[in-house]
């Protein structure tokens, strides 16, 4: 067994130990492998491990490893912050995104997609640590944001997404994932829909799964520790 594939079964077994803590089914729980700074031939091994979806947070690297993985055709999540001039590139290979935090983003998201002829699954992203460094929403305003939302009809609201804070303090971390919870409880009985919880990462996605998540972005868990520091991709995070 790869370590890919290794890593892969020890954190699906993980999942499913803390679903069985908190009372859940495992299979509520989704598990999208987060692949920043993986190079196409580990890719290629934890595809063959048996992953089919893949998230990113940078568009041009992972529009790149897109091309390149074309012959095997894995799904791509963009979850990180996105500019408007970025998202036709986005758009031409990836089917979810899961930062969603402005309505003027939504505006440029529905126009490329109405000339697409399609449609796009979205997370609203939450500034649930009230971190200044952090982007999404001011958890206040997420009612009035997702009322208009529904004006952009080629955006489908799955969920909500959230990064906690970057604290060793567990308790400050479960507040950041119950508020995110609370939040979509409330919408929910806005919009007459469920919605997802996208919270928990490697060094958290069990506590999160505790709390509430439906889906947990895991990277160095499966893929290994990264030589880039997170404050490459995630603003205020060490």
């Amino acid at each position: 067994m790869s370590d890919i594939a290794a890593n892969l079964a020890d954190v699906q077994a993980r999942i499913a130990a803390a679903a069985g803590r908190a009372g859940r089914d495992p299979a509520g729980v989704t598990l999208l492998p987060i692949s920043k700074t993986v190079p196409e031939a580990r890719l290629r091994e934890a595809i063959a491990a048996g992953l089919t979806r893949l998230g990113e947070n940078r568009v041009q690297e992972a529009k790149g490893k897109a091309e390149a993985l074309a012959d095997l055709s894995p799904r791509w999540t963009v979850v990180g912050h996105l500019q408007t001039n970025k998202v036709k590139a986005m758009l031409s290979f990836a089917d979810e995104f899961q930062a969603l935090d402005s309505l003027r983003l939504a505006e440029a998201l529905d126009r490329v997609l109405q000339a697409q002829g399609r449609a796009l699954d979205v997370h609203v992203q939450v500034n649930t640590s009230a971190e200044a460094s952090k982007f999404g929403l001011e958890p206040e305003a997420l009612p009035d944001f997702l009322k208009a939302l529904s004006a952009f009809t080629s955006l489908r609201p799955r969920g909500l997404m959230t990064l906690a804070a970057f604290t060793p303090d567990e308790t400050v971390v479960r507040g950041c994932f119950r508020r995110l919870r609370t939040l979509a409880t409330a919408a929910e009985q806005d919009l007459g829909q469920p919605l997802g919880l996208s919270m928990g990462m490697s060094g958290d996605f069990e506590a999160a799964i505790e709390e509430g998540a439906t889906l947990v972005r895991v990277g160095q868990a499966i893929f290994g520790r990264r030589a880039t520091p997170d404050s490459f991709y995630w603003p205020g995070e060490a």
